[in-house]
């Protein structure tokens, strides 16, 4: 599924790493990327790295946002003005990626895609679940990324609020996950009857969870851009929300 998964769904993960997704669609006018949200850079936490499948859209980024920022050393990346608190973290790219994987069994494929990616000296896998993530001393970070891995997380909104607590002041939070459907009660009754055994099929995966509400909760965020995807119609039955969380 992995493969495909990627090839679903990175028309909205890459643009939204790589700072244009606001409001649950894509931009695209210059001026609209003026006010939206900075692209992924300096240390990060990536959540549920899997078997590495953003792996090399990190490396991708990371050149991307150091040089456009050595390209234009009178303001900051596309002269969006952040918080003085994270400039230094956003002018030189992607510097540190800790991939939290508690599945050995993905460590082989992860490593194997850092090694490709020439991002070894970058790159640090974390062999433990988001509850234990205190024990690795890992330092407070810039950004965190969550890609459809929050429905699978056990106790959701006790571990959303200890990743904010992993984010340094004016660092964000990136998230693209699939969430309940509360736009008609069929597709919501519909989820609730597939949810008795999808989650023994997929990973713990849960369709009901109502991750937005959870992640605008977990703690006082000075700003939240997070949506239901743009152009996703009231029938969906595994809609997503997408978007960042500053704090």
């Amino acid at each position: 599924m992995g493969p495909q998964v990627r090839k679903a769904v990175e028309p909205v993960v890459v643009p939204l790493l790589k700072g244009r997704v606001s409001h649950g669609r894509l931009l695209a006018d210059d001026e609209e990327l003026e006010t939206a949200p900075l692209p992924v850079s300096g240390s990060v936490i990536e959540v549920g790295a899997g078997s590495g499948m953003w792996v090399s859209l990190f490396k991708e980024i990371g050149f991307e946002t150091a040089s456009i920022a050595s390209s234009d050393t009178s303001s900051n990346v596309r002269h969006r003005k952040p918080e003085a608190s994270v400039i230094a973290s956003t002018s030189g790219g992607i510097t540190k990626i800790y991939g939290v994987e508690p599945n050995e069994s993905n460590h082989t494929a992860l490593s194997r895609r850092v090694i490709e990616a020439g991002m070894e000296d970058v790159y640090e896998i974390v062999p433990l679940g988001i509850e234990d993530v205190g024990a690795a001393n890992i330092p407070k970070v810039d950004c965190i990324v969550t890609v459809l891995c929050l429905c699978s997380i056990p106790s959701p909104q006790e571990n959303i609020r200890a990743l904010y607590g992993f984010l340094k002041p004016g660092g964000r939070m990136y998230v693209f996950e699939h969430v309940c459907n509360r736009k008609h009660w069929s597709i919501y009754m519909y989820q609730k009857f597939i949810n008795l055994f999808w989650p023994y099929m997929v990973g713990g995966c849960e369709l009901q969870r109502d991750t937005g509400r959870y992640l605008r909760e977990a703690a006082p965020w000075s700003s939240i851009d997070l949506s239901p995807l743009a152009n996703e119609l009231w029938f969906q039955a595994v809609p997503h929300v997408v978007g960042v969380l500053t704090k």
